[in-house]
């Protein structure tokens, strides 16, 4: 069978640009986005993050768990001047929301988690919940 396809004249004009153009903001020149970058490790008894948020204060950082989904949220503040001569002549702000989650293969205890978070990298130690592994069923 063969595979149908639409075709559309303007994908020929202007290729990928215009493809998911709709979807995402357009970043502006010069403009970072910040995303947080999360490195996930495992061991029998525990899970280890390193989550790479730089430039945000520990206060400003809620780390929620939920069975076995981690969310990781971060109020991000950042401000540019440019001065010459004791007069403003450049100012850029931005205040925004960061946000990531991703599930884990068993679930975590939240009670004994530890989180730290120093030079931009947030540290978290999501021991497993010890009981809740997989139980054969024998069959009457």
């Amino acid at each position: 069978m063969a595979n149908i396809t639409r075709f559309s004249p303007f994908d020929d004009l202007f290729g990928d640009l215009g493809k998911g153009f709709w979807l995402k903001p357009v970043a502006m020149p010069g403009g970072e986005e910040l995303k947080i970058k999360v490195d996930v490790e495992e061991n029998d008894k525990a899970y280890t993050v390193h989550a790479d948020i730089p430039g945000v204060k520990k206060e400003d950082i809620q780390v929620d768990i939920d069975g076995n989904v981690v969310s990781i949220r971060a109020e991000v503040k950042q401000e540019k001047e440019e001065k010459k001569d004791e007069k403003l002549i450049h100012s850029e702000r931005y205040y925004g929301m960061v946000s990531r989650s991703f599930s884990l293969p068993s679930e975590v205890d939240e009670k004994t988690t530890v989180a730290k978070y120093q030079d931009g990298v947030l540290d978290l130690t999501l021991p497993k919940k010890s009981g809740n592994g997989s139980r054969r069923i024998a069959i009457q």
